[in-house]
């Protein structure tokens, strides 16, 4: 009989043992998704910072051109 339970204990640990080195394998890939995730976040807010440097240089052509067509009567009126 504490053969029998010796065996199962065995069985028992090397399932435990696996199971653990799925969760291990699990939780670096985890890791390396959120690194990952980190990594692009980052590269949005440089994209966002771009976007707005590049709006505001556009509203001030955009106002540059009002005044040159205002200067040279060119505005169409409203």
């Amino acid at each position: 009989m504490s053969d029998l339970m010796i065996e199962h204990l065995k069985l028992f640990h090397r399932s435990q043992a696996r199971i653990e080195r799925k969760l291990d394998d699990l939780t670096a890939r985890v890791s390396s998704l959120e690194s990952g995730h980190a990594v692009l976040v980052g590269h949005m807010g440089h994209i966002e910072m771009t976007l707005a440097g590049q709006q505001v240089a556009l509203d001030k052509i955009n106002n540059r051109l009002d005044r040159i067509e205002l200067r040279l009567s060119l505005a169409e009126e409203a």
